[in-house]
């Protein structure tokens, strides 16, 4: 019995011996060995160097600023790779990875202990990035439910949390948490820039202390057109709840009545008919406790009008809600299976950002199509978000001769390519194409579909048009006095003769 007992022992001694012996090498992949995965470098600054064996040619994956690497890249065999860094006041740590033959090392760095500073979000914009902050806040928005990205703001500032861990320090599971707009939540993590953007990063919670005001319910969230009533039911542990409008919304949204009956709260809002596009807004609630304020956020939409508008009155829109309907040439095509697009008319030229179920409507270049959709914006870029077809005039590329072939048709528009010969009327373009075959006259060359009045004038002299350069334009077969014509012409493209 007593044997049975120490033979195991023995096994574990002699397995211990076994991994002292291989302490060097700590992390063992087939392509690439490292003496050491873990990296200490003294908090007043320094150096620790590290062996590296490998199978093949290897690189130095480092984007930390503060961390220099000996090499950025080695060949196969044995290499030394020493890391620096300048003295640090708190304590930071960074992971840098050595990539060889598809395998990866990572190789953790940590220069003197980190520290957990608690801090105002001011103090998190303005402190360096990986350090680790706690942070306590109030939660003002919650943009993904799933990874846990959301805001947290108190009184300096607000700053964005990017990933969030549950209870057990898991990803990918905030719901668990319980967390609400208006909760005040203590986390803590490190911080990150993005951009412009300062997060912190998959934080640890704290503690969350749940505000005291809730919005439970609401109807008519989704108001008509014509507007009317929308109710807000809330629960209140808090001393009164008082009501932020936005300005941008006092105009058109007002309280009606606000009624309680213990912790039962309701507000009832009044919102008048809309005559413009769609709109909407964000309403606060606030409660306190004598000593702490507490709030909680709803948000209504109000459907609008769809804005006829040109291009150009479309970009200088401001970025919203508002439904603008859009109408002129596809130019060209950059997404054929989501329909990225760019759309011309006479006053100019937008960006679309896609177009619902773009791959079943059969579009190309050069067909007319009006559309619906918001005035949106990607990194200062105007562009046409939500985009939804509401019809099209479909245009046929065509030679002149198959052009003449056709009765006269106003409906009917072909797109056609031909030499300019001559020139029969500067202001309006009246002039005449040649592609190598057939000739036809050109009876107006506007600067783009919709064009009318002033409007349609000057385009030659504008784009330098002459004779001899190459011209596409857009048009319906017409005739008169015995001429044959393209009608009202719409520039599509030229290319000069020199």
């Amino acid at each position: 019995m007593k044997l049975k007992r120490i033979f195991p022992f023995f096994v574990a001694i002699l397995a211990l011996m076994t991994s002292c012996d291989d302490e060097e090498t700590v992390t063992l992949l087939n392509k690439i060995q490292v003496s050491s995965s873990y990296v200490s470098i003294p908090v007043d600054g320094g150096s620790t160097s590290i062996t590296v064996m490998a199978e093949d040619s290897w690189t130095v994956e480092n984007n930390v600023e503060w961390l220099t690497i000996s090499s950025a890249s080695g060949s196969a065999g044995e290499s030394t790779l020493t890391f620096s860094a300048e003295s640090a006041i708190d304590g930071r740590t960074a992971e840098v990875l050595v990539q060889c033959g598809g395998e990866t090392q990572r190789i953790n760095i940590i220069q003197g202990l980190a520290q957990i500073a608690s801090a105002t979000c001011a103090e998190v914009i303005a402190g360096p990035d990986s350090k680790t902050y706690q942070v306590t806040g109030v939660c003002t928005a919650i943009a993904n439910t799933t990874y846990g990205n959301w805001y947290l703001e108190d009184e300096t500032g607000s700053i964005y949390i990017y990933g969030t861990l549950d209870a057990k320090g898991a990803e990918r599971n905030f719901l668990s948490l319980g967390l609400e707009v208006g909760d005040e939540v203590t986390v803590q993590g490190p911080k990150t820039t993005y951009g412009t953007t300062v997060e912190l990063v998959n934080v640890t919670v704290i503690k969350i202390n749940k505000s005291l005001v809730k919005v439970d319910s609401v109807e008519n969230a989704e108001l008509p057109i014509e507007g009317g009533e929308f109710t807000a039911y809330l629960t209140c542990k808090g001393q009164g709840v008082s009501v932020d409008i936005p300005e941008d919304a006092k105009s058109w949204l007002s309280i009606s009545s606000i009624e309680s009956a213990g912790e039962e709260v309701v507000v009832k809002f009044n919102a008048a008919a809309n005559t413009g596009g769609d709109r909407g807004t964000t309403l606060t609630f606030r409660t306190t406790d004598g000593s702490k304020n507490y709030s909680t956020e709803t948000s209504l939409s109000q459907k609008g009008a769809i804005i006829k508008a040109t291009i150009a009155e479309f970009l200088a829109a401001e970025v919203g809600d508002t439904q603008y309907r859009l109408t002129g040439v596809i130019t060209s095509i950059s997404n054929t299976t989501y329909g990225n697009l760019y759309l011309r008319d006479f006053s100019g030229e937008t960006y679309v950002y896609g177009i619902e179920d773009f791959q079943d409507k059969g579009l190309k270049e050069g067909d007319i199509i009006t559309l619906v959709g918001k005035r949106a914006e990607y990194k200062g870029t105007p562009q046409v978000g939500s985009a939804v077809l509401e019809s099209v005039i479909p245009v046929t590329p065509a030679t002149i001769a198959e052009v003449l072939a056709k009765p006269d048709d106003a409906s009917t528009y072909f797109m056609i390519t031909g030499e300019i010969t001559s020139i029969t009327n500067e202001t309006y373009g009246n002039l005449y194409l040649n592609d190598g075959q057939s000739e036809i006259l050109v009876y107006g060359c506007y600067p783009g579909y919709g064009a009318t009045g002033d409007d349609r004038k000057y385009l030659l002299a504008d784009k330098g048009i002459k004779v001899g350069d190459t011209l596409t334009v857009i048009g319906t077969r017409g005739s008169y006095n015995g001429t044959d014509e393209l009608m009202s012409g719409i520039y599509f493209s030229h290319v000069s003769a020199e």
